[in-house]
């Protein structure tokens, strides 16, 4: 299966199950792209001849289902390439996802030092002008909690200084979309409002925070929690911490990584219980996504790939993920996530998170035409990217 990006002309996807971003299906539905825009929809044959007709039935099986294009705000790499590494490894990396069903990311990095960050976030941001797939960056460190930094390296970590956050805003020119904070650090509320107020969001991630600082932090303007349950404390009866901080705040997105191995298949559940409509299914994939076991470097930190589950070899901590997204539409579906909620987390949720719900998301008329062709087994039989998208 190849992935369509040309997106002129028009094009018609007919005799299929359209399972929405908003949650809604429309069975034996039809879908209408003009100049990669979704032009008109509806049931039945009502559809009118295009340039393309794709009879979905015929392509994917009797019970085939469309779906939006997939969002992924939060991954570093794949086919045996790090998003730290460049503009090739980048567009190799989204080579693979792209193929899974993810037709829009934000490019994340890992913790480095502020000059090679700054660096980063400016080549993104050049993809970013010419590749409207890339909807820009997350920086996931270096303002992180040491105790909790998972597969960054420590000695890189540092104080959220003013000058250092507005340095990083500057050279993403507009393009962070996400910086994980852990906002109990010296300076950290500051610096969410600061990001906050940049046009960025911030969540809350890799931290110690308690209940108190977590609902501090969301008051501040931070809007996601980063891979929800890891790299911050679980939830005690007495000490409910980050997670459900964020569960029983209306404003927050809570980032999930279902691959089984981040998360138990009943936690996965559990976010969806505690915050529907709210949880952003990610892929925090490295560079082994897609890819063989082996050795390979997350940033600054060796991590060794064994049975697809990527560690560091220094603590063996979880080092990121060798997830696609629609191996996680499925481990969502196995614990009993029903199919319209766990699309809503590959589509409008993680969209909405970084400032994109109006436009990517959904295959309603005005919105970007980017789409996915899944068989019954919620295999990926097509891919479409529509046209770049405005915020």
């Amino acid at each position: 299966m190849n992935p369509t990006t040309d997106h002129r002309g028009s094009r018609v996807i007919h005799s299929v199950r359209i399972v929405d971003g908003d949650g809604t299906i429309a069975e034996n539905a039809w879908v209408r792209f003009e100049d990669g825009l979704v032009a008109a929809r509806g049931t039945g044959t009502g559809w009118t001849d295009a340039d393309d007709v794709i009879d979905a039935a015929t392509l994917a099986g009797a019970d085939a289902v469309l779906t939006p294009g997939f969002v992924d705000i939060h991954g570093h790499g794949g086919a045996g390439a790090a998003y730290d590494d460049g503009a090739d490894a980048i567009r190799t990396g989204r080579d693979l996802h792209r193929a899974h069903g993810t037709t829009r990311a934000v490019i994340s990095l890992v913790t480095a030092t502020i000059d090679q960050l700054a660096a980063q976030a400016a080549t993104i941001a050049d993809l970013a002008d010419t590749d409207h797939e890339i909807l820009g960056s997350h920086l996931e460190g270096p303002f992180l909690d040491p105790r909790h930094h998972g597969a960054h390296d420590p000695s890189l970590l540092r104080h959220p200084e003013p000058a250092d956050v507005a340095r990083l805003l500057e050279a993403g020119r507009g393009t962070i979309r996400q910086v994980t904070i852990a906002p109990e650090l010296p300076g950290g509320l500051d610096a969410v409002r600061q990001i906050v107020a940049s046009g960025a969001a911030v969540a809350v991630g890799h931290t110690d925070a308690d209940t108190d600082i977590a609902r501090a932090a969301f008051e501040a303007g931070a809007s996601i929690l980063t891979h929800a349950f890891n790299a911050m404390n679980g939830i005690h009866h007495r000490e409910p911490g980050p997670v459900l901080a964020a569960a029983t705040d209306h404003r927050a997105v809570l980032e999930g990584i279902a691959d089984n191995i981040h998360l138990d298949p009943r936690v996965i559940k559990l976010l969806f219980d505690v915050a529907p409509g709210r949880v952003a299914l990610i892929t925090d994939a490295m560079a082994a996504a897609g890819s063989a076991d082996g050795h390979y470097d997350l940033g600054a930190v060796k991590v060794t790939v064994k049975d697809g589950i990527a560690r560091t070899d220094d603590t063996g901590s979880i080092a990121g993920s060798t997830l696609t997204q629609d191996v996680a539409l499925r481990r969502a579906l196995e614990a009993g996530v029903p199919l319209a909620e766990a699309v809503r987390a590959l589509t409008s949720t993680p969209a909405g998170a970084i400032g994109f719900g109006g436009v990517l998301g959904q295959l309603r008329p005005g919105f970007v035409a980017d789409a996915v062709l899944l068989g019954a087994d919620h295999t990926v039989h097509g891919v479409w990217v529509g046209a770049a998208p405005t915020r």
